[in-house]
């Protein structure tokens, strides 16, 4: 067989950007900015003051509002100092919490994203018998609440996953029993119906010349899928990426729930709500330990921002 000439035509991204353009045309008018203007700084305000609480010493954000801040001046990096370079018992530095969560999210955002990149190229472009009904079906489970299922997946997971787990591990002894496994499963299954669904938008409007042109070429779904879907599908991998890195790395229920909530493997929003203290008395340190927990989530959406938008507006104007 032949090398599979994979065609890239240049009217495709022409085509997505004049897309996007029409789009943003009929949306933008004054008062809707001047709406989303107001929208943004009431959002921001809380956040604001929590970052200037964060640097504001814990008899002050105890005693006084951060808004007071001009008649009750005082700055200090105490927080940040007790978050993360204190080696006490009551506040542990967040170091080894922060490597779990990075090891939870990028396999628990990658997983999700391959199989629903698979899954929706095989509802779009592979017909077969009760394609339809079954898309249905798994855009349905969207409806399904997350705490419905938690408890029935938990018991499948201790009666089936957690024996294997141990097994391995007394097989090779350096694989510990705790692992991440149980919940990267959980966030994968959660994840799957919604990234199904909003890719399968994308993937279903590439142009049927560029699919017929690589099939003539010799090629197969496997080469069409990796060599064609995937690269023009980038904006919307990317902004599934974003909100699933962003859930996983916010969420907390499915961590204690699945993780064992030892060190080795509980995430850092696990120890950010332990940072308060068991009465909330200690709440100064929360502040610095959430804007340490931002750093990540904000890398990741700044260094995809430019396929986000994109992503966003692909397939939601036709013509």
């Amino acid at each position: 067989m032949s090398q599979v000439a994979v065609p890239t035509p240049p009217v495709e991204r022409g085509q997505v950007e004049a897309k996007a353009g029409r789009v943003k045309k009929r949306m933008t008018s004054r008062i809707a900015s001047m709406i989303a203007l107001v929208i943004a700084v009431l959002w921001t305000i809380p956040t604001f003051g929590l970052f200037l609480s964060s640097f504001r010493e814990p008899d002050l954000i105890e005693s006084t509002g951060w808004w007071t801040l001009f008649q009750n001046p005082g700055f200090s990096l105490q927080n940040y100092q007790e978050v993360l370079l204190s080696g006490s018992s009551s506040a542990p530095q967040l170091g080894e919490y922060f490597i779990n969560s990075l090891f939870i999210a990028i396999p628990a955002t990658l997983f999700p994203l391959a199989l629903a990149a698979m899954a929706a190229y095989a509802f779009a472009w592979i017909k077969f018998r009760g394609s339809s009904t079954l898309f249905v079906l798994v855009f349905a489970l969207q409806i399904v609440p997350l705490q419905l299922a938690l408890i029935p997946l938990l018991q499948m997971t201790v009666t089936f996953l957690h024996p294997v787990m141990r097994s391995i591990s007394d097989v090779i002894p350096i694989i510990p029993d705790q692992q991440y496994l149980p919940v990267w499963i959980a966030h994968t299954i959660f994840a799957l119906p919604l990234a199904t669904f909003l890719l399968h938008n994308f993937i279903s409007e590439i142009p049927r010349d560029v699919i017929e042109a690589a099939r003539v070429d010799g090629a197969g779904h496997g080469q069409i899928f990796l060599k064609v879907v995937l690269p023009l599908a980038m904006p919307a991998l990317a902004s599934v990426a974003i909100f699933q890195f962003l859930w996983v790395w916010n969420d907390l229920l499915v961590a204690l729930v699945f993780s064992s909530g030892t060190p080795d493997t509980a995430p850092l929003t696990q120890r950010l709500a332990e940072l308060a203290g068991s009465r909330g008395q200690s709440w100064a340190r929360l502040t610095a330990g959430a804007f340490v927990s931002l750093v990540v989530p904000l890398i990741v959406f700044f260094s995809l921002q430019r396929y986000f938008v994109r992503g966003l507006l692909a397939g939601s104007a036709k013509g």
